[in-house]
């Protein structure tokens, strides 16, 4: 239902106007004067405002209604304008377009006509906004493809079968849902999953790294932002909430969120309100909120670093995923899915798993869980030619009782002598993670980094 507000000094075009439109199924809203059209504007979701041009200065002239008209373009550049008068000429009709309507009606109205106009300028504001929703997600649309390309869905083992039955009862109903499990078991594909059984499939499925927001974006990254609101808001900005209406938020790593912004989350999930940075306007949230962590976000409230009240607005239902080890049915069909995608992103025949591969991929521990599998394939690929063969997965044997791992040592004597910084880093930034066994934090901590900074290198490698 879309929100009207109608703008005149005369209470008897107000009653009649509002009679009308709310019987074709407006909300209306009314005001008498230029101060309280400010008002409603700056407080209320409204998509369009039906405003006279002439109030309490003069009658002809239509300079209030011009100055109004402006004013209430830079309050909300979305809003769609009609202006109306009883004295209309040529002149101030091109005027009324030029401050920034979208049409112009003269009184007294056609009702019929009146109706078609309203419903042209609500579609072009719609599209608009449509637009805005598009470029913004073609922004972040390549980061949540590469986040899970080459990453299927393959459940033949006991506890994914169990895991994903459990989740077919669950996704259909709109409660919260807190993903937890290791670093590099699958959370990310496993909340698009969720998403694309849900009654919301047919709208957006928006996904947040937490981890890469610092925060002093944070606000303007998940709220939106009008123009002017700080120093670099050249325009609006939609965000990410606002992407995910009608459809998924999901929030990854939501450890990670400071603090002081756990406060803002937590109205959001309470209230389903929320207002962009510079503005004073109140918008609703129609969203379902997924998200997932490594961390233990009960350890947290005891060190007073997580919201209790927050946390028991996520974990309505906590669905644990298992780590790789235990999903022994899933391995290789797994690293096959890995190798056909593989050889087709790198334009050559996919080749096949010898036996030694295989039982080298089934023995292995896998502390970096699917995300691991994934690129040691992707390597593996890369390197065989018809067959992989053991040397081409590059892990180190160990006993039963030691952890396996990737081989690969930190740049301290002349091993990287042929690969390039970028490459010698993403070694380093991987070697740190399997030893901390996939704790994206304590990872960051040992090689001195900030958060967002570690995270923003695991966005550039695909890590």
């Amino acid at each position: 239902m879309s929100h009207i507000l109608i703008a005149d000094d005369d209470v008897s075009i107000l009653a009649s106007l509002r009679l009308f439109l709310k019987m074709e199924g407006f909300k209306v809203t009314t005001a008498s004067n230029p101060a309280e059209v400010e008002y409603f504007i700056k407080s209320q979701d409204i998509a369009l405002a039906l405003i006279d041009l002439n109030y309490k200065l003069d009658t002809t002239s239509g300079e209030e209604g011009l100055t109004l008209t402006q004013k209430l373009k830079s309050l909300d550049p979305d809003l769609a304008i009609i202006c109306m008068t009883g004295w209309a000429t040529v002149e101030i009709a091109v005027e009324v377009m030029k401050s920034g309507a979208g049409d112009f009606v003269q009184k007294p109205w056609e009702n019929e006509r009146l109706l078609a106009i309203i419903n042209a300028q609500l579609a072009i504001r719609e599209q608009k906004l449509k637009n805005l929703r598009l470029n913004e997600e073609n922004k972040t649309l390549k980061q949540q493809i590469a986040a899970i390309d080459g990453n299927d869905l393959i459940a033949h083992s006991p506890a994914m079968t169990n895991l994903l039955a459990t989740i077919d009862q669950v996704a259909k109903t709109d409660i919260n849902i807190l993903i937890t499990g290791e670093n590099g078991t699958g959370k990310s594909l496993l909340a698009s999953y969720i998403h694309s059984i849900s009654e919301r499939k047919s709208d957006s499925f928006v996904s947040v790294n937490m981890g890469a927001i610092t925060e002093t974006l944070f606000e303007s990254e998940m709220f939106g932002h009008v123009k002017g609101a700080y120093t670099d808001a050249k325009e609006n900005r939609i965000g990410r909430v606002e992407l995910a209406q009608n459809g998924t938020l999901f929030l990854d790593e939501i450890a990670n969120i400071p603090l002081t912004q756990q406060a803002k989350l937590l109205r959001l999930l309470e209230e389903h309100q929320f207002e962009k940075v510079g503005s004073s306007k109140t918008q609703q949230a129609d969203i379902r909120l997924v998200s997932a962590t490594n961390a233990n976000l009960e350890d947290m409230v005891t060190d007073k670093s997580f919201r209790q009240d927050l946390l028991y607005r996520l974990n309505t239902f906590v669905i644990e995923i298992p780590s790789l080890k235990v999903r022994g049915e899933d391995i290789l069909p797994m690293a096959e899915s890995f190798i056909a995608k593989s050889a087709n992103r790198y334009k050559k025949l996919a080749p096949l798993l010898s036996e030694d591969a295989k039982q080298q991929l089934l023995s292995y521990e896998w502390p970096g869980n699917v995300r691991e599998l994934s690129h040691t394939i992707e390597r593996a690929t890369l390197l065989a030619q018809c067959e992989i063969l053991s040397e081409h997965l590059m892990l180190k044997k160990t006993d039963a009782n030691i952890e396996s791992k990737v081989i690969v040592e930190e740049p301290n004597g002349n091993n990287f002598d042929d690969m390039s910084m970028d490459d010698i880093e993403k070694s380093v930034i991987e070697t740190r993670l399997q030893k901390n066994k996939g704790n994206a934090l304590d990872a960051a901590r040992s090689l001195s980094m900030s958060r967002s900074a570690f995270y923003r290198r695991l966005d550039k490698f695909g890590i």
